[in-house]
């Protein structure tokens, strides 16, 4: 084996290095392997992207016409409260950990997660979730139909007299959903505060890493009040307390409390790893390192402390006061200064760099360009004169799609692409990826960015049928709902071929910096024959300098 220096970085090189073949049934067993583990997630995720998916062509197959002559309106209540339910709780949230999984042990320099076997336990708490939510379509009255923020008196009504019902069940799929997180949460930063290599500082630490770490505190802190929340509804519904029932006594509103609570720091425990992403490919496919590491990293952990005190503006129409409706703007603005300086930082490094237009780096940039559109947009509503305006309408559909799609989706798009070969040890094929990307970004445009207009005009959501004036948008958006749908085939056909026959990938086909990039693809079972030692700042994330090991040696391959 021979080593090239490639612009002040010492990597290995020479002929494509791989771990002999695994058994496939591993990932259909208890495994432990954090590797195993992560790719567990990222497929189960996909294939509930794919239910979601579905749910929403067909919602939008509903509007294309202002008539409701698609579908019963049950029907439709039940898929749009399954569709968001879905791709938050079993696509975005399992996603992000899956990648978690399988990248953060590695660069680290860990051979594993703190405890192995709750990681494994986590996992497949997920298929659980998703088996119930599924099966309480044939509950009776078919699932849960009060969206998926669950807002009681509606999450109360139980037309069907039954104890067990779909709202029933959708409640216990989502407590199980908080506890497999918060147990993931635990796991994840104490591997990262304890397990890191010798010589691995905080501040040596990749972005990616800084990113997840930051948004498992928030899990930490914000998901036992929706867990509980939801456990409250739950026995509002089945044992008779009065937690949030008005006709007993009960405060509705408290549930909404305990719901934006977590769940709008939620929207940074998914955002910030998205960020960790861009701020791993921006620097290699630009071929410079990233502009202001440090500050960069901190931000993140402002963003997580900020996001504890923004919660309140989703209430601005449940009767809030003045004096809490102008604090909450205050701190809803506040957010946007640690994430402009992320967005500063991305694009003082892309700046006069040598771009490679690949499949990974034409995603994040994609997912950068929607994120500040979604950004601008956030700010107008954080504002209360226009959030009590457009609140309730598409104009809020409209970004909050922008956010969950346009950058979290179109960013781990661009990590299946970047990560692809490390994890399979072939490469994708190139120009199925950049098909695959224009689908993707003309389709996110075509059906949420006709929202906003919708919302300034009026039109309500979560409706079914609407007035004709309306039409014309809702042409567009479903057109672009269909295109969506359509972008996903080039993606799944890259992945399994390539997976299957495509080109054998060496350790470090992008010229990449990080320790996962130091070992075979894919990496052996516990990643390192050696604990690695970090003697200096990696390359690209601080000072110019290489990324420095002791005592590191190839793994077997």
């Amino acid at each position: 084996m021979t080593n090239i220096s490639i612009e002040g970085v010492t990597l290995p090189s020479g002929k494509p290095q791989h771990e002999s073949p695994g058994d496939w049934k591993r990932y259909f067993s208890f495994s432990t392997d954090h590797k195993v583990i992560g790719i567990q997630y990222l497929v189960t995720a996909f294939i509930f992207f794919l239910v979601g998916g579905i749910f929403a062509m067909v919602i939008r197959g509903e509007l294309i016409t202002p008539e409701s002559d698609l579908i019963d309106r049950t029907v439709y209540n039940g898929m749009f409260t399954m569709h968001g339910t879905v791709m938050l709780f079993l696509w975005t949230f399992p996603s992000l950990v899956g990648f978690a999984n399988y990248l953060v042990p590695l660069m680290i320099g860990a051979r594993d997660m703190a405890f192995p076997r709750l990681n494994a336990v986590a996992f497949w708490m997920v298929p659980v979730v998703g088996i119930l939510l599924m099966g309480s379509f044939f509950a009776p009255g078919g699932p849960a139909q009060a969206g998926w923020w669950a807002y009681p008196p509606v999450s109360l009504q139980n037309p069907t007299g039954h104890l067990i019902n779909g709202q029933v069940i959708w409640l216990l799929a989502v407590a199980i959903s908080g506890v497999s997180s918060i147990m993931g949460a635990v796991n994840f930063v104490t591997t990262i505060v304890k397990m890191r290599a010798p010589g691995m500082t905080f501040f040596r630490m990749p972005l990616f890493v800084w990113a997840v770490l930051s948004a498992q505190i928030i899990q930490l802190f914000g998901l036992p009040a929706l867990t509980a929340g939801a456990v409250m509804l739950l026995l509002d519904l089945t044992a008779g307390t009065a937690f949030f029932d008005p006709s007993k006594g009960g405060n509705p509103v408290m549930f909404q409390h305990y719901f934006w609570f977590y769940s709008h720091p939620a929207v940074y425990v998914i955002i910030l790893p998205i960020f960790g992403i861009f701020s791993e490919i921006f620097p290699v496919y630009s071929r410079k390192p990233l502009f202001g590491y440090k500050v960069v990293a901190v931000s993140s952990l402002l963003i997580a402390v900020v996001s504890a005190i923004v919660w309140v503006h989703h209430l601005y129409v449940s009767g809030t006061p003045a004096w809490m409706r102008m604090l909450f703007m205050l701190t809803t603005m506040l957010v946007s200064v640690p994430t402009g300086i992320k967005v500063f930082a991305w694009v003082a490094t892309i700046w006069g760099g040598k771009l490679r237009l690949t499949t990974p780096m034409l995603f994040a940039l994609g997912g950068l360009i929607l994120f500040v559109f979604a950004g601008i947009v956030g700010i107008m509503l954080s504002s209360v004169p226009v959030d009590v305006h457009v609140n309730n309408t598409y104009f809020v559909v409209g970004h909050f799609h922008y956010v969950l799609f346009g950058t979290v989706t179109m960013g781990l798009y661009a990590a299946f692409y970047h990560w692809f070969p490390k994890m399979t040890g072939r490469m994708y094929y190139e120009s199925w990826g950049k098909l695959h990307f224009w689908l993707t970004f003309i389709g996110v445009n075509l059906n949420f960015l006709p929202m906003h207009p919708l919302g300034l005009q009026g039109m309500l959501r979560r409706v079914s049928s609407y007035a004709p004036e309306y039409e014309f948008w809702n042409i567009i958006a479903s057109l672009g709902s269909f295109l969506l749908g359509m972008s996903t085939l080039p993606f799944i056909f890259n992945m399994i071929v390539s997976w299957m026959h495509g080109p054998k990938a060496l350790s470090n086909p992008w010229r990449a910096i990080g320790l996962e990039w130091l070992v075979s693809s894919p990496p052996p079972v516990e990643n390192f024959e050696e604990i690695p030692i970090v003697i200096s700042e990696p390359y690209g994330y601080g000072k110019s300098e290489p990324l420095t090991l002791q005592s590191h040696q190839q793994p077997h391959s």
